[in-house]
């Protein structure tokens, strides 16, 4: 059996196969003639996956690495769970937050595994392995996870979508519109993926790069033209799209989150800017352009379209190809009528959604499928017929003169603009009562914000639990109850189906519950179990009862 022996860095390369380049790839808007795989070693015509050693080898190569192995083993599978490890496949050592990969190398060779991709020193663990030592192996497993599938990010136009808040709502909103032009396209975003007659529930927002890049080569295989994503900053940071470059990149607003995950609002604004480097050098850019952070944002995408959206801010935004604003906004509970200006253009534009933040939303949608190529007009007939988003201020509940509502927002913006919206279109005399909660081991900082914000804006507040995960409840609800001002009445319950019945009992006609914090989520979280929980259902079931 020949062995090679690689050691490769960005001063010396000892051997060196051929030039590869990570984006050495013609646009989409070039067309599309089939499946491109960089490497000889790699089957090419269908979607079966493989890759060899010698593949690997120039694949990783950018990344600096060192290693052995037979250039002509064909690897059997790839993953990051040692526990999926089966003979001949390729381990990729990824450290992760409840346990690390590299712990579970020796188990991934005892079950078979030919190859291990490490970011740490372990070529005595080798044991007839072959062993590969790379800079980063988050990112060499979203480079791998591309080839293996046979780089189908490469046959769609992808367009991410970035921001604190909004990202399902126009990621969905931008799907329905490219459908009704006639481009057949999926999404990959909350809890869903959908594309067709095709829908599947994800555990993440953005999923790992393996399943990321696995429902990519389903959707092309079943002949998606495009993909809205919402790229999360955890999927940014942790190089969950290393190796896919982005037609479009989408940026709705940033305020506080994640920041137990990375530390300060500075290094999550910039984890989200990592997408617009990743994009096209003929794409484009759209971003909320009343928010403070959107010049940061878009400066990455420099020479790329970039598109403006406003609704009343005057920030300064230089090199603005196109802007779009809104004015004459009309929103009841129904929806919205407004004006849109678009270069010096005007169109009497509707949807089905209230509020001003969705006014935003629609304004990135349409800016997007401008870019797409699609006429106003066009864009303007598809959106006014996109139907409300499951979870996003859904009507649940309209029997006995009030109104139930459920929404996902989670974060201190969110909830106060969803207050401020309903607060806008209800009756003068009605009351607002709100149930939420706040996930554990989250930002502990939003809980008391979120308290005093639900405080202000509703009349009557019901806090409960929103995956607790392994923090005790009642710890929580302490927390955001730290919040609410001396001498204002609220209601705790640890249990939340107790809390949206108490929220529901304490309607009268012409009221409004809002029940916030999980939206569409099918599950409770607690003490690292996952049991079936839906705001959805259980308001309409207590609603129904109480007819």
């Amino acid at each position: 059996m020949a062995w090679w022996l690689f050691r490769m860095s960005s001063s010396a390369v000892w051997w060196k196969r051929g030039a590869w380049s990570e984006f050495s790839f013609p646009s989409p808007r070039a067309g599309r003639t089939g499946r491109i795989v960089m490497f000889s070693e790699c089957r090419e015509g269908g979607s079966s996956p493989a890759l060899t050693i010698g593949a690997l080898a120039d694949l990783l190569q950018p990344l600096g690495m060192e290693g052995v192995g037979d250039r002509k083993l064909l690897l059997t599978g790839v993953t990051d769970d040692s526990r999926q490890v089966c003979p001949g496949s390729l381990f990729i050592a990824v450290k992760g937050y409840a346990a690390d990969g590299h712990r579970f190398i020796p188990a991934a060779i005892k079950a078979g595994a030919a190859a291990v991709v490490s970011d740490r020193d372990f070529l005595d663990a080798m044991d007839g392995c072959c062993c590969i030592r790379v800079d980063d192996s988050r990112r060499a497993l979203g480079l791998v996870a591309a080839a293996w599938y046979g780089y189908p990010a490469r046959e769609i136009d992808m367009i991410g979508v970035t921001g604190t808040n909004g990202k399902t709502t126009t990621a969905r909103m931008l799907r329905h519109l490219l459908d009704c032009s006639g481009t057949r396209c999926g999404y990959i975003g909350t809890g869903m993926a959908l594309w067709g007659s095709c829908s599947e529930r994800i555990d993440r927002t953005t999923p790992g790069a393996l399943e990321l890049h696995c429902l990519l080569r389903r959707m092309a295989d079943d002949g998606c033209e495009a993909v809205v994503m919402e790229v999360s900053s955890h999927a940014l940071s942790m190089q969950r799209v290393a190796g896919i470059r982005f037609r479009g990149a989408v940026f709705t607003n940033l305020t506080p989150e994640h920041l137990d995950f990375h530390g300060s609002i500075d290094a999550y604004a910039e984890a989200k800017k990592i997408l617009f480097s990743m994009l096209d050098r003929n794409g484009f850019a759209v971003c909320n352009a009343d928010d403070p952070a959107a010049a940061f944002m878009v400066s990455a995408s420099s020479g790329r379209e970039l598109y403006g959206c406003r609704i009343d801010g005057q920030l300064e935004l230089p090199d603005l190809t196109v802007e779009l604003r809104a004015s004459g906004i009309v929103s009841d509970i129904t929806g919205t009528t407004m004006t849109l200006h678009v270069d010096g253009r005007v169109f009497n534009a509707s949807f089905r959604l209230f509020g001003s933040y969705n006014v935003m939303n629609m304004l990135e949608a349409y800016a997007a499928g401008l870019a797409m190529g699609l006429g106003p007009e066009e864009v303007i007939a598809a959106l006014a017929d996109a139907p409300p988003v499951a979870g996003r201020m859904e009507v649940i509940g309209a029997s006995g003169g009030y109104v139930g509502m459920v929404d996902y927002a989670h974060t201190p913006d969110a909830l106060e603009r969803v207050l401020l919206a309903l607060r806008q279109v209800m009756p003068d005399k009605s009351r607002l009562v709100t149930v939420f909660g706040c996930g554990g081991d989250r930002d502990r900082h939003k809980r008391p914000e979120m308290g005093r914000i639900a405080s202000k804006l509703s009349d009557n507040v019901v806090l409960t639990s929103d995956n607790p995960r392994s923090e005790h409840p009642e710890c929580i609800l302490d927390e955001i109850a730290a919040g609410i001002p001396g001498g204002n009445v609220f209601w705790r319950f640890r249990d939340r189906r107790d809390a949206i019945s108490c929220g529901v009992g304490l309607l009268s006609r012409g009221d409004v519950l809002l029940v916030a914090g999980k939206g569409n989520e099918e599950y409770q979280e607690e003490h690292g179990q996952r049991h079936y929980f839906s705001d959805r259902d259980v308001l309409q079931e207590i609603v129904e009862q109480r007819r």
